[in-house]
């Protein structure tokens, strides 16, 4: 009997986990598709990786989401039981509420170890390589990423370029560009444009073909006019330079071997995330215990009241490690056990572990 109903138990929690992880999931998607779509628009990034980004940040996401779905979930679920009273049937036969932790947890140690290990390896990684990709949109020619008849900006923002359309190997049609200089401004006109690349000099040049150049300074009628067959301008590519990774880029075996405080911190971190999702599996059988006349939502909003209270102090805390005010050694430990000791507090004041044995035996 005890197994058919961790069955059920745990059916039912998973099954409104993955309903409201896709929720949430696909909210948060959506709106970083914009931001991505923005960032690919404004060469930050190369067009051809917005599904790879797009991808990335989902992995990124989940870390954040699982705790958080799953401590709706098992709340949800466990409220529907007292809603349609089927925990007070179960209670009647002999089921106590600290009996379905068995499933609960069982269901929390598996998503556990795998929001862990994308918290601890995935992300991480998944951010090093929106990071080069970034840095590789840097580096790569704007002229690849031009759309016909929408003006460019390039050469560190000096430069801007227009085609009305673009050829066969990447020539430009009816090009027009408008240089600034220490001189002065240069305009060109041109059938035609290409560019050519030289990595070992680090030198772009931009080719015309069959234009016209004009160069002066606007509001001033001294202007001199160029008729040219061919004309190229050099522009000097971005320099490499290394990728500077923020704390949350770094590997595992870099943030365990460094003392900075920032790294200690960001490690402590991943940590949490999966004891976050134990902590907060076993806080939700109390708080989602109800009356059946109450509804199956009464108790989601202090739950999330709870929910934003613990991911605020672990944010806190990690800035409090960075700092210095809060000791490496106690770390983020304190905020998992505090709220692990609210959680059982709830739960011994529910069964009346609490009280005097003689008034909890007069009450039942």
């Amino acid at each position: 009997m005890t197994g058919i109903i961790g069955r059920y138990v745990f059916r039912e929690a998973a099954r409104t986990w993955v309903v409201v992880t896709l929720v949430l999931l696909l909210i948060l998607v959506t709106n970083q598709f914009a931001s991505v779509i923005g960032d690919a628009a404004s060469d930050r990034l190369p067009r051809d990786a917005i599904s790879l980004v797009m991808g990335l940040t989902t992995l990124q996401y989940l870390t954040i989401l699982v705790p958080v779905s799953l401590f709706l979930a098992v709340m949800l679920a466990l409220a529907r039981l007292y809603s349609d009273s089927e925990m007070a049937a179960l209670m009647a036969c002999g089921v106590a509420p600290q009996d379905l932790y068995r499933p609960l947890l069982m269901l929390a140690g598996l998503l556990a170890l795998v929001v862990g290990w994308l918290a601890l390896t995935v992300a991480p990684g998944a951010i090093r390589d929106v990071q080069d990709l970034a840095e590789q949109a840097r580096r790569q020619a704007s002229l690849d990423l031009l759309e016909p008849g929408r003006f460019v900006s390039f050469a560190g923002g000096q430069s801007v370029l227009y085609a009305e359309s673009v050829g066969d190997k990447g020539r430009l049609r009816n090009v027009f560009v408008q240089r600034r200089g220490t001189e002065g401004t240069e305009v060109v006109v041109a059938r035609e444009a290409w560019q050519v690349i030289d990595e070992a000099a680090q030198i772009r040049v931009l080719t015309f073909g069959e234009g016209t150049r004009y160069e002066g300074e606007p509001g001033s009628a001294a202007f001199r006019v160029i008729t040219f067959a061919e004309h190229g301008i050099p522009f000097a590519l971005p320099a490499p330079g290394p990728v500077v990774r923020r704390p949350q880029a770094r590997s595992l075996s870099e943030l365990r071997v460094s003392e900075k405080l920032e790294d200690r911190a960001e490690l402590q971190w991943r940590l949490s995330v999966p004891i976050t999702v134990l902590v907060l599996t076993i806080l939700a059988v109390p708080l989602a215990r109800s009356e059946p006349r109450q509804g199956r939502f009464a108790g989601l909003a202090p739950a999330v009241l709870v929910y934003i209270t613990y991911a605020n102090l672990l944010g806190a805390g990690k800035v409090w490690i960075e700092r210095g005010t809060v000791p490496v050694g106690i770390g983020l430990w304190w905020v998992h056990g505090v709220f692990l000791t609210g959680a059982l507090l709830l739960l011994a004041a529910h069964e009346g572990w609490l009280r005097p044995r003689s008034l909890a035996r007069g009450s039942r």
